[in-house]
């Protein structure tokens, strides 16, 4: 009797523990350097808040599949008119926001006119200007009218800028976001952790996973940690790319290696001297040895650029040979400005590693031509805040992830401050143009005169480097925009 007692016993406890493990393989944690600044993907510039709620928590009316293709989001279908002014979305019935309310046409109209509002914070507000009216047809049914063609239109629908919101929960959106995706949100420690749980009443694929949790890791020594003691299952964006040979040739994990949108740039202030004078930006492109900053800052994982467009894109133009490392040009290019002893100048580093360990090599390569750059290391709220809205600095790198940006250079308030009437008026008329071919050719265009203004030192296209535990599948390997997208992962049986 003792023994079957016994043996009963040891079963009911493998069957918890199995029943534990089972349950166990429903979550996920995953690490991130950078932690947003606030979870409003419509009001910000920062990518991180993409990181972390883009397709997760927020949807728009078009989406980026992993390939970079764009598909239906909340819009089941859409018809454009041949003109190309009027766009017809028919929106999927039955979504509903994460608080139970209805997502109509309704909320469709409040969130693109709340993007062209005059008090509007959007900071890709310039990719919808040309929608002049939104009009509700009926629930289910959104037109979109514009001034003028634009023939990236569905495609800048898909970025985290539009997405989806309900003017019920907007007051609160910056700490309690409300979306329609496939989780919703818990809870954020700030510092710490953003938590997630899996919708219930998703209108699409329910999400595989039951619970998420991403975990904010801005140390790359402590991101190595993390992932060795198997306390994350995935670190997305990892920062230490020399430890990845480590990772890969051990069992429990894997290494997942891909493209991303994200131009890295030494960007320059336009509109300070001395760098409002093109021979001195000139100076500092040929002064930067982009090898030596990919070798060094991100043990070889990067492709160089001359320009600031993506090389996986056909309309990529390979103009790094415009901009070569030649320190003796570079010196006689000051001194052809005025500057023949150099001059010192401020460098703004985020806490990126891209960016913390590339700005050492870049002030170093920078100090042998003359020019002595202060570094200064900014967290990322103080970077967005001082530089990207103050416009207060002289050299910065980062990386720009959003995908197909180059419209950036038209718009001569943005922090790099670059103004060229010539750029300008080619971007509307290829935001006016549907052809491909022709669309093609102005892009190209549009790489050589900021490649020939030398508006910004362009460095490298930044890689995809994730590691995760061997058991994870269904994670994206390439990032065609800022995102962690875990709506398809899940853990192998």
């Amino acid at each position: 009797m003792i023994r079957l007692r016994s043996i009963l016993q040891g079963a009911a406890a493998a069957a918890v523990l199995a029943s534990a493990g089972f349950a166990q393989q429903s979550d996920i944690t995953v690490a991130l350097q950078l932690e947003p600044p606030h979870l409003d993907p419509t009001s910000a510039a920062a990518g991180a808040i993409d990181s972390v709620l883009y397709s997760n928590v927020f949807e728009g009316l078009t989406r980026f599949a992993s390939d970079g293709s764009i598909v239906p989001g909340l819009a089941e279908s859409w018809e454009i008119s041949d003109d190309g002014l009027t766009y017809t979305f028919k929106l999927r019935e039955g979504v509903k926001f994460h608080d139970g309310t209805t997502m109509d046409a309704e909320d469709v109209k409040f969130s693109l006119d709340r993007i062209n509002a005059e008090d509007s914070a959007n900071a890709q507000k310039a990719l919808y200007s040309a929608i002049s009216e939104v009009n509700v047809i009926d629930p289910t049914m959104v037109e979109i009218k514009l001034s003028e063609p634009n023939g990236n239109m569905l495609f800048n629908l898909a970025w985290g800028d539009a997405v989806i919101v309900a003017p019920e929960s907007i007051e609160g959106i910056k700490q309690t976001p409300v979306g329609t995706g496939a989780f919703k949100f818990d809870s954020w420690t700030q510092g710490d952790r953003i938590e997630l749980s899996r919708n219930p009443d998703y209108w699409g694929e329910p999400a595989k996973l039951d619970n998420v949790t991403f975990k904010f890791i801005s140390d790359p020594t402590a991101a190595f940690a993390a992932v060795m003691a198997e306390d994350v299952d995935v670190f997305s964006g990892f920062p230490a790319p020399e430890n990845l040979p480590q990772f890969e040739a051990d069992a429990r994990f894997q290494v997942l290696v891909g493209s991303t949108e994200g131009e890295t740039i030494l960007a320059i202030n336009n509109k300070v001297a001395p760098f409002d004078d093109p021979k001195v930006r000139q100076a500092v492109a040929h002064a930067i040895d982009r090898q030596a900053i990919i070798d060094g800052a991100m043990f070889g994982y990067g492709t160089p650029i001359g320009t600031h467009f993506a090389p996986h894109n056909p309309a990529y133009v390979d103009l790094t040979g415009q901009s070569a490392h030649e320190p003796e040009k570079a010196r006689a290019l000051l001194a052809e400005a005025g500057y023949p002893d150099g001059f010192e100048t401020t460098l703004h580093l985020p806490p990126p590693s891209y960016a913390r360990r590339g700005g050492e090599i870049i002030a170093a390569q920078l100090a042998e031509v003359g020019i002595d750059a202060k570094i200064t290391n900014v967290e990322w709220a103080q970077w967005l805040e001082s530089v990207f809205k103050g416009k207060d600095f002289g050299l910065t790198i980062v990386s720009h992830t959003e995908p197909m940006d180059i419209g950036i250079y038209a718009n001569p308030d943005y922090y790099f401050q670059y103004d060229n009437a010539e750029l300008q008026d080619l971007m509307t008329r290829l935001n006016s143009t549907t052809d491909p071919d022709q669309r093609t050719e102005m892009l190209k265009q549009a790489q050589q005169i900021i490649a020939d203004d030398y508006v910004n030192g362009y460095l490298f296209q930044l890689a995809a480097l994730s590691v995760a535990k061997s058991g994870l599948q269904g994670l994206w390997a390439n990032a065609p925009t800022q995102a962690t997208d875990l709506t398809g992962v899940s853990w192998a049986e």
